[in-house]
């Protein structure tokens, strides 16, 4: 499976994409000690599917509370709309 992104090849297409310009957005969480493991990891699957944003880094704090980073890319839009219309 060549087409499979490994965590090397992730990393270097990420960077690859902060070279060229691009910007991400980050997000943190943070998530109290009463949330079980699956409840946390179900709201995270949710922001992964429907928000776009990807775990960056997650810690787990001695009192039992979670911090985790999300990231998304900003994707810019430029209109093609008006800048031949004035002719």
């Amino acid at each position: 499976m060549d087409g499979d992104l490994t965590t090397g090849n992730r990393a270097r297409a990420s960077r690859r994409f902060v070279r060229m310009g691009g910007q991400y957005e980050y997000r943190q969480l943070t998530i109290p000690r009463s949330t079980s493991g699956s409840d946390a990891r179900k709201m995270l699957a949710d922001e992964a599917e429907y928000g776009r944003w990807e775990l960056t880094r997650s810690r787990l704090y001695a009192g039992g509370e979670r911090r985790v980073w999300l990231r998304r890319k900003v994707i810019r839009v430029h209109s093609t709309f008006g800048e031949d219309a004035e002719d």
